[in-house]
């Protein structure tokens, strides 16, 4: 009765800490689809421009389509950003899984003289928060005549050293019977690299692309340190911008902005927590 009880207090706090978590999420949906004038009355006083105080609500007094429809078809400034974002994130990643999986290989399977301090130069410039480099970063890209343009989110983002930890971890796990049977088959390295390890750490290398998407789709201090061109900014920089004479298109943009993380961690799921698991199991 008494572990009845427990589990019940349990579950009530894991509720409440979720709830804490989606509310954020189910009021910023339901203002998407508020017209101007309830958003007025609701959300908006603490911005100046609000005729009541804050009285937030789950559903529409009267549900509207106009701030989607402004957004999607009548904010062209939306798209140029949009597309902008999928330009300096895209290119990343793959450059990320180019440059990071070998590193991670390298660092999981072959012993070399200074490895382990190396490793931890790795994790040394992974917590390393990027206001630290931040000027550092600024006068290389400026000296390679990189500044304000894409690449000066791309090549950054390539070098990251996050996806090589996680991937590391990902292809030590991976089982020295698989490896053995390969050489026994008469692979090679670069075989036993991508027809082993690849497939055998897939979750590890899901998990640091995802993560890297994440991180790069919500750049907002990279963008505003190296790109002083409007036309070359990001989504993350389209919502401060709309804020305040355009709450109800903010709303709507925050929605779009938040569908491709949430529908990547749909389908990656899976992969996520067998990636994250992977740094509690030891062969």
């Amino acid at each position: 009765m008494t572990k009845t009880v427990g589990m019940r207090i349990q579950t009530m706090i894991l509720f409440g800490a979720c709830l804490l978590i989606w509310l954020p999420l189910f009021l910023m949906v339901s203002a998407s689809f508020m017209p101007e004038d309830e958003l007025l009355w609701r959300y908006l006083s603490p911005l100046g421009i609000g005729k009541a105080p804050v009285r937030a609500g789950l559903i529409p007094s009267y549900p509207s389509w106009e701030a989607l429809s402004e957004l999607l078809f009548r904010s062209p400034g939306f798209f140029v950003m949009f597309w902008n974002s999928c330009i300096q994130v895209f290119p990343m990643l793959l450059g990320q899984l180019l440059v990071g999986a070998p590193a991670a290989w390298a660092f999981a399977r072959y012993s070399f003289p200074g490895k382990r301090p190396l490793f931890c130069v790795y994790i040394l410039l992974m917590v390393l928060p990027f206001q630290v480099t931040q000027v550092s970063n600024y006068l290389v890209l400026d000296g390679l005549g990189l500044l304000d343009s894409h690449w000066a989110m791309i090549l950054p983002g390539i070098w990251s050293t996050f996806p090589v930890f996680i991937m590391t971890r990902s292809f030590e796990a991976v089982p020295k019977a698989l490896l053995e049977a390969a050489c026994l088959d008469g692979a090679g390295e670069a075989e036993t690299f991508f027809l082993v390890g690849i497939p055998a750490g897939y979750p590890g290398i899901v998990t640091a692309l995802m993560l890297g998407f994440m991180d790069g789709w919500n750049a907002l201090e990279q963008p505003m340190a190296y790109l002083r061109d409007v036309s070359l900014w990001p989504l993350a920089l389209y919502l401060p911008d709309i804020v305040q004479d355009k709450a109800a298109v903010a709303f709507a943009a925050g929605l779009v902005m938040m569908m491709p993380p949430v529908l990547l961690y749909l389908n990656g799921q899976g992969e996520l927590e067998e990636g994250v698991a992977a740094y509690g199991v030891k062969e």
